[in-house]
């Protein structure tokens, strides 16, 4: 059996780019996975800072893990952060389940974190495994070929180093360097879906057909290579016929297309529409007035002269022209302060308080609180480039409702703040700022 390491090193050489300049924060639960992690990436020389989660749902045993994180980093000999979450008023507040607001809180808290400590990427510990049971989970779901190329081993800001390993390598690698682990007694539960195919199926998958689970790992790189294929097959199409995200798609063009279903289906489905109206699109008259919502509410496409155009049901109207001069009670309210000196300046690592070099308030710039629009763009705080807004809220998981209600800070038409959700790179606060403002949802 190959070393956990060498296959490591493979996947940091042919998969990932890790940038050893920044620190990684690692994602540690203090199972065997994390801890093998964070001990490999900091014996390969990367600068990593670990991040433990405190759920408290598991009463005493929750408090161990929490323990055991400080104990194993201790001798690994790197930096500990530990955030305590009410997952029942997170519930509460947006209807998820369990599994959902727990994933919500803890990437919430990572880009938290890559921005306070300014890391570069955070490290979680899904190994091979864990991407099979994925395929499948998906596979018994109903998915298109994305939905069976499992995991990435990066995904934005999120990266999986051992995705390539097995658990057998990673137990070898933990008994080898003489590090525990504590295990979770809920994945012995079969309570939840994943717990069943990983403690009964999939077993007995491995044992009536030997070498299954390898093909079905093998498989995945295929169908990984083919969507690579359909991907360039529909950014083609897209600039030829248009999306959802430029605002119009040609459909009635695009119909006379080889494989005109899946390509317009591509199209679509990144923003929730169904191969059942890609269906009715295509096989009805190309009449005009018909109107495709998508199923979260968020968009809806209307179909004229073989055109489909969309448009948002977010309020992309209300825009609010504002002084940041005190505070603002008028359209939400934000507190304002104005401090003259960047002495004693320690931010707040929260989506809710932007900070601004004090410079941002020189000249005679427009300052503006409005809704989300189709194409907005931010460069986040952390990032050289910029991300759409409309990704940013895919990424907390966020409501069409929720939605609707966050505010956009812009100055001249430059977003410089998504409220409660992201700040932007411009204007920060350094060293050589001579005063900043600061300004706090409340």
């Amino acid at each position: 059996m190959e070393s956990l390491i060498h296959t490591l090193r493979r996947t940091l050489k042919r998969d990932l780019c890790l940038d050893k300049r920044a620190p990684i924060v690692v994602a540690l639960s203090g199972g065997a996975d994390s801890v093998a992690l964070l001990s490999a990436l900091v014996g390969e020389g990367y600068d990593c800072v670990a991040a433990h989660c405190n759920f408290h749902l598991r009463g005493a045993e929750s408090l161990r893990d929490m323990r055991f994180a400080e104990t194993v980093t201790e001798k690994i000999g790197v930096d500990l952060c530990v955030k305590d979450f009410n997952v029942g008023a997170a519930m509460a507040a947006t209807g998820e389940s369990v599994e959902m607001a727990c994933r919500r809180l803890r990437y919430d808290w990572f880009e938290e974190l890559l921005t306070t400590l300014r890391a570069a990427d955070v490290a979680v510990g899904h190994h091979r495994e864990d991407n099979v049971e994925t395929f499948f989970l998906n596979l018994a779901r109903g998915t298109g070929i994305a939905g069976l190329t499992g995991m990435d081993y990066r995904r934005g800001n999120v990266v999986r180093p051992l995705l390539g390993c097995t658990r057998a390598q990673i137990e070898a690698y933990l008994r080898e360097q003489g590090l525990e682990y504590v295990t979770d007694s809920s994945n012995a539960s079969d309570d939840y879906l994943r717990n069943r195919l990983r403690n009964r199926l999939l077993p007995l998958f491995g044992e009536l057909l030997p070498g299954a689970l390898e093909g079905v790992e093998r498989t995945m790189g295929m169908l990984q290579d083919a969507k690579r294929v359909l991907d360039a097959a529909v950014e083609a199409c897209a600039t030829r016929y248009g999306s959802p995200r430029e605002g119009t798609i040609a459909v009635g063009d695009l119909a006379s297309e080889p494989n005109a279903r899946m390509l317009l289906f591509e199209l679509m489905r990144p923003e929730g529409f169904t191969m059942t109206q890609v269906d009715n699109i295509l096989s009805g008259p190309m009449r005009s007035g018909v109107i495709f919502p998508s199923p979260s509410g968020a968009l809806t496409a209307e179909l004229s002269r073989g055109v489909l155009s969309f448009s948002s049901a977010e309020r992309e109207d209300e825009e609010v022209e504002i002084s940041l001069a005190s505070g603002i009670s008028h359209p939400v309210e934000i507190s304002v302060s104005h401090h003259g000196s960047v002495d004693g300046f320690r931010p707040e690592a929260s989506p809710s308080v932007l900070y601004m070099d004090a410079a941002a308030l020189e000249g005679d710039a427009r300052w503006t609180l409005r809704h989300w629009r189709r194409g907005d763009r931010i460069q986040p705080f952390g990032m050289k480039g910029t991300r759409l807004v409309s990704d940013l809220f895919s990424d907390a998981k966020m409501t069409p409702a929720q939605k609707r209600a966050v505010w956009l800070l812009t100055r001249n038409d430059c977003i410089m703040w998504v409220a409660g959700v992201r700040t932007s790179a411009h204007y920060n606060v350094g060293r050589r700022s001579k005063g900043y403002v600061e300004l706090r949802l409340r």
